[in-house]
């Protein structure tokens, strides 16, 4: 009974790293911007499918291809910003989010139609010669590209902590989000910080579906499930926090994970969003967030 419950937390916990992972870049760019990216799951997607095919087309293996798939979804959000988010940038917080939605759900709409011809509906997983693999401690299996996947989640938590934190850019990133007309008299260009947000945004995402696609698989319909589970993350650890979007993930992995073997696998999705609405009902500032009359 308590090997078997171990090991699903266990899977619990690396499930939500990737959870976490894919909610930090979701978080980041609604904390920043007040852009609700419900498309978030498709950039995941398709950084998924790049992670793919670079290692099908050219062998290259999937972890090192991370700082390949960075760039190109660096790019990718850097377009997407240029041509669509950065007009509305000077509405009002309400209207930024409803049209963000629009758009997020109309640029979800064309990723998965391209994804679709180009890759057809068949998923898409990539297997190495150590996918197999794993650790084993006192019973427990560690996959050890999930070990990998999570160590490789905790590095980007970390540094962009560190970045937010320690560096001028990231303190007027933080500025901007406190309030960016004080900002923008200090003389932070807060274009420039939307910008920076977004792109970083997409590249975690990005990064998270390179994971995802070693781990699991890709195919054109994940991308409303992954925005989903961003959003509920979001939520459960607090916006404005980081580290409790990344705690969050792992709560709502071992939540999922728990639910599964207690009860059955058929309601780990329905338990999860029990949890977020008891979140929303007797914390809606997140396990981690703070009030705003708290700041």
């Amino acid at each position: 009974m308590l090997q078997p419950l171990a090991q699903n937390i266990v899977y619990g916990i690396l499930i939500g790293s990737l959870y976490g992972l894919a909610a930090l870049g979701l978080s980041l760019v609604f904390g920043v911007s007040k852009f609700l990216n419900v498309s978030h799951g498709e950039l995941l997607m398709l950084g998924g499918y790049a992670s793919f095919w670079l290692f099908k087309l050219l062998k290259i293996d999937p972890f090192i291809s991370i700082p390949l798939t960075i760039i190109f979804l660096l790019l990718i959000g850097f377009i997407l910003y240029r041509l669509i988010f950065s007009r509305l940038i000077k509405l009002d917080v309400e209207k930024k989010i409803q049209n963000s939605l629009l758009v997020g759900f109309g640029l979800s709409t064309i990723f998965q139609n391209i994804a679709l011809r180009l890759w057809t509906a068949d998923d898409r997983s990539i297997t190495t010669v150590y996918s197999a693999k794993s650790l084993e401690f006192a019973g427990v299996r560690f996959p050890i590209v999930r070990l990998i996947s999570l160590g490789i989640a905790l590095i980007v938590l970390v540094g962009l902590q560190i970045f937010l934190k320690k560096t001028y850019t990231g303190k007027a990133i933080r500025a901007t989000v406190e309030d960016w007309q004080s900002a923008s008299l200090m003389g932070i260009n807060i274009h420039s910080v939307y910008l920076l947000a977004f792109v970083l945004g997409c590249a975690i995402a990005g990064a998270a579906g390179t994971l995802v696609s070693i781990c699991y698989s890709v195919d054109p319909s994940m991308g409303l499930n992954w925005t989903l589970k961003s959003m509920v993350v979001m939520v459960l650890g607090g916006l404005g926090s980081m580290v409790g979007t990344f705690v969050g993930g792992i709560i709502l992995g071992v939540t999922e994970s728990a639910t599964a073997f207690f009860i059955g696998g058929n309601y780990r999705l329905i338990a999860g969003l029990v949890l977020f609405l008891i979140i929303l009902i007797f914390r809606p500032q997140g396990l981690f967030g703070t009030k705003e009359g708290d700041r």
